[in-house]
């Protein structure tokens, strides 16, 4: 079988979120089991692209109404990755540093996603089967169905994998000359509240709708940013398959980010000697316990409950605990984190940005990772903690819940229904007398590291529903 995988983001190309991660394995696991599985992702201004090897696979012309870009497929010659990776160039809009946040970014992702498919259809076969990721890639399936040159890819199976639905790609029918000639008895097909809405066409022209967990496919039938309907309209074509986690990157037997590696028979030695080496790089006590966050800065992720609550958190345990926050977002949250240094110096930190090595030594060296998600689709983090013996502190939302239980319940995490500080304090407590209780803290923490969240599961069911797909052709 032939996968074509169109994401915005894949991992270790270019990174903004979970996105990246998941279209970064779920191909090399695929193409493990046997499949011809490949990338197709934009080619910007990145580390990665400084640093490969590139082959032109096929060069063009995109037409934006008025604009006219040219274009090249890029391969990675190496295949380093596990699978084969392509990268869409087009200088004029792609050659930039960052992955979102130009104001064309309407231009930049539609013509991104017409590169691709005038590419698909001048290879001499085409895919068995195309997932697309997120609104970036909304309006393929859209183009493959009702696009008169694209009549060729009309019956390749198309799948929608929602990663986050907030996000959904709307713009103005002031542009919809941007797209290729296209059947206007179907132009209904793209219109959602008035505009274009490239995740809700994609859902309404997708055969197969995924999202990235069971209960956030339950949760967006009642809460989706206003698409609600929609999703319970195509229930019956939608499945929630729960992410998994690269074991190869992220294993902290080999894990050469780490200060020191260790296994589930000697976390106790390993996971002391990350935190001391943490603790010392952040002027922390490394003899008390250390809860950390990792993630982007925004009210979705509980961002902007952080402060307050980390500041309760050490009043209220006055030199009895550690927190230390790595992320960036949302500029009067990062301003509140870094204001909380003066007043909690010695047990208190943070790094305002991102950095990869740092992630790793933190999930390696914390006891517990804060995650006081308001949404959380599947939520790779808890995941990553668990892997390396830190305890995570969730609030019961999408993935979170299909991933941690409490262990009240004999479960490998701490758990809280609301997204408040009361609700974040209270489980800091909780885990305060859980780490005074070694027996019991050890016992969750080998729960968490004895957790399969393998690709090699998810893998079979994505495979399951392409060959349902293709059965049905």
């Amino acid at each position: 079988m032939e996968i074509f995988h169109i994401s915005a983001e894949c991992y270790p190309v270019a990174k903004v979120g979970g996105l990246a991660d998941v279209v970064g394995a779920l191909p090399k696991y695929q193409k493990n089991a046997g499949h011809n599985s490949c990338v197709v992702i934009p080619y910007y201004d990145t580390k990665f692209r400084k640093e490969n090897d590139f082959e032109i696979v096929h060069q063009g012309h995109v037409k934006l109404g008025s604009f006219n870009f040219p274009f090249n497929i890029l391969k990675e010659k190496t295949d380093w990755l596990g699978f084969e990776l392509y990268l869409v160039e087009i200088p004029e809009l792609f050659d930039r540093n960052d992955v979102y946040g130009y104001e064309d970014d309407i231009e930049r992702f539609l013509s991104f996603q017409i590169a691709t498919l005038d590419w698909i259809l001048a290879r001499p076969t085409v895919p068995d089967v195309i997932n697309c990721h997120d609104h970036h890639t909304g309006l393929i399936p859209f183009m493959m169905l009702y696009g008169y040159k694209y009549g060729k890819l009309k019956e390749i199976p198309s799948i929608i994998t929602i990663h986050n639905g907030l996000y959904q790609g709307q713009f103005g029918f002031d542009k919809l000359y941007y797209l290729p000639e296209f059947d206007l008895a179907h132009v209904k097909i793209l219109e959602w509240d008035n505009c274009i809405n490239s995740l809700a066409t994609a859902v309404k022209c997708a055969q197969s709708v995924t999202t990235v967990s069971p209960s956030y496919l339950n949760e967006i039938n009642y809460s989706a940013n206003g698409l609600e309907a929609l999703f319970n309209l195509v229930r019956y074509k939608s499945v929630g398959i729960l992410n998994g986690i690269d074991f190869e990157v992220w294993n902290p037997v080999k894990d050469t980010m780490l200060e020191r590696n260790f296994s589930i028979e000697n976390f106790e030695v390993g996971k002391q000697a990350n935190k001391e080496k943490l603790c010392s790089l952040f002027s922390l006590d490394p003899t008390k316990p250390l809860f950390s966050f990792i993630g982007r800065l925004l009210e979705e992720k509980g961002g902007d409950l952080l402060p307050q609550a980390s500041a309760l958190a050490l009043s209220e345990n006055f030199q009895q605990i550690n927190i230390l926050i790595l992320g960036s977002g949302n500029s009067p949250i990062e301003n509140q984190l870094k204001s909380l240094l003066a007043n909690y110096k010695g047990n208190y930190n943070a790094y305002i940005g991102y950095n990869e090595e740092l992630a790793h030594l933190i999930y390696a060296g914390s006891d517990f990772l804060l995650m006081p998600s308001r949404v959380e689709p599947c939520g790779l983090n808890q995941m990553y903690s668990q892997r390396y013996g830190t305890i995570p502190i969730v609030r019961r939302t999408g993935g979170l819940q299909d991933t941690v239980v409490d262990f009240g319940d004999d479960g490998n995490g701490i758990c809280h229904d609301q997204a408040s500080v009361g609700d974040i304090c209270y489980s800091i407590q909780r885990a305060i007398h859980l780490y005074e209780d070694k027996q019991q803290l050890n016992k969750v923490i080998k729960r968490g590291m004895n957790a399969d969240h393998s690709w090699e599961r998810v893998c079979q069911e994505y495979i399951e529903i392409y060959q349902l797909l293709i059965n049905k052709k």
